[in-house]
């Protein structure tokens, strides 16, 4: 081996101990890479004393991937990353990880399944965090870049007035009185247009809007007609699109579609067995079947939880059983911390908020369970240190919220975040990569009937700013 022009470069029959030792010498990078790669190499290639063919192309494709992105000290990009060393692993990982104290055989990393066992995810989840981190950061590099994560703004479109007596919520109306939460009217397109390209201009590639509501059908044909063309206007920018509005029908799904929505956001919140106590006013299979729905409309489904609403290790298992034997994995998951809002149930419980470690437990299962799903780290950020952060992200996560408030509850700052991907060496990941592609999702023109309906409130809000000048 050798190098020439920064590059490494192979020849000749040499031990592959001594292959990667000399490999390491080349760059820094090297040393990152097999650093990453060792229990997996140690147990196909190096105790293997007389070698093999399957050794030598799992050292070849080391050495490509280090002949390939030497020079750049960076880190491949996911598509590229799938390819090679990466992918190599799939076979040869499940034999590293007996060696840490997994079962033989029966857990490999970078499958794509759905139907895990609560036995196979209470493994997972209870293995020591370390190698559970090492694990997870194994498989995100299978399908993702570690360095990309992509910054979502929420906005509440509809506040307070809702009819579901969710326990963790501060917009419900049965306990208005104790939080103080006065319900509002469902905003303006002007304003929610606005709104988008503040975000948008200030580095968020994905818009979520939420309304306060059971479901659209709650309100009636207007108000959903005038959340379509939010969709639409917005997704015209080039953003994806997500809304949270409740319970959907079939045809409502449809029509989210039509206008151009990229991805629903209907949580489960928690495990099937502890759902009943976080709210009665509709059942876990309530959740099921909007989920259902939006999946048979041809929208991407965003479905997670939130930890430290007084559950135990096992509702969480519960909660990540649900999400990774649903009949296609959620291409979004939200792991979001209890942020309790005074005057609300849970927040009158007293209970004690999860820690940044379990957090990353979370993450980190999660990842191991669906690895090209986009994890999102998102309410109760504010609670972790840029360390805790880190190991998320180090973890599986690979999305933040950003700007100061997430519906209700106050979140970091930009200012805050910009510095952490400074000190921490993340990038911005681009609009739809965490989407399949399905017919081009970037390009959109807006509907024919959504045009002219927001033609109709342009003019309607060109109207308004006159009169009120």
């Amino acid at each position: 081996g050798g190098t020439e022009r920064g590059r490494v470069t192979v020849g000749g029959t040499l031990p592959q101990r001594v292959l990667v030792k000399r490999i390491l010498r080349t760059r820094a990078v090297a040393h990152q890479l097999y650093l990453s790669l060792l229990p997996s190499l140690r147990s196909e290639m190096l105790g293997r004393r007389q070698g093999s063919a399957t050794a030598g192309i799992a050292v070849r494709s080391l050495v490509q991937q280090v002949a390939g992105h030497a020079r750049h000290h960076t880190i491949t990009p996911a598509r590229s990353w799938g390819s090679g060393a990466a992918r190599s692993l799939e076979r040869t990982v499940g034999m590293a990880g007996k060696d840490r104290g997994m079962a033989a055989g029966a857990i490999k990393l970078g499958d794509i399944r759905t139907n895990w066992t609560e036995e196979e995810i209470a493994e997972i989840y209870n293995r020591p965090l370390i190698e559970l981190i090492f694990d997870a950061g194994t498989v995100h590099r299978m399908y993702h870049n570690p360095r990309e994560v992509q910054q979502a703004t929420l906005l509440s479109i509809k506040t307070g007035g809702c009819i579901e007596t969710c326990g963790y919520c501060s917009q419900s109306s049965s306990w208005s009185k104790d939080t103080k939460m006065v319900a509002e009217k469902l905003m303006d397109l002007d304003d929610v247009f606005k709104e988008a390209v503040r975000a948008h201009e200030s580095g968020s590639t994905r818009f979520c809007m939420g309304a306060a509501w059971r479901g659209p059908s709650q309100v009636g044909p207007k108000q959903f007609d005038r959340v379509l063309d939010m969709v639409s206007k917005v997704r015209a920018l080039g953003m994806e699109v997500c809304t949270t509005l409740g319970m959907l029908t079939a045809e409502q799904a449809a029509q989210l579609k039509v206008a151009g929505l990229s991805c629903y956001n209907h949580n489960v919140d928690t495990s099937r067995s502890y759902y009943e106590k976080i709210t009665s006013s509709r059942t876990y299979e309530d959740r099921l079947d909007t989920i259902s729905k939006v999946r048979e409309a041809g929208i991407s489904v965003c479905t997670g939880g939130i930890i430290g609403m007084g559950e135990s290790d096992n509702d969480r298992i519960g909660l990540l059983y649900t999400l990774s034997t649903l009949a296609e994995h959620p291409e979004s998951i939200p792991i979001n911390a209890l942020v309790p809002v005074e005057g609300t149930p849970m927040a009158k419980l007293n209970i004690k908020g999860p820690t940044g470690l379990e957090m990353v437990r979370c993450v980190a299962t999660a990842r191991v369970l669906m690895p090209k799903s986009m994890v999102r780290l998102s309410a109760g950020r504010m609670d972790l240190s840029i360390a805790e952060q880190a190991m998320c992200f180090l973890a599986g996560a690979n999305s933040i919220f950003a700007g100061d408030k997430l519906l209700t509850t106050p979140n970091n700052e930009r200012g805050e975040d910009a510095a952490m991907f400074t000190e921490l060496g993340l990038v911005p990941m681009p609009a739809f990569k965490g989407i399949p592609d399905k017919s081009n999702p970037g390009r959109f023109e807006i509907p024919t009937i959504r045009a002219e309906s927001i033609h109709k409130a342009d003019l309607k809000a060109e109207l308004k700013k006159h009169a009120n000048a």
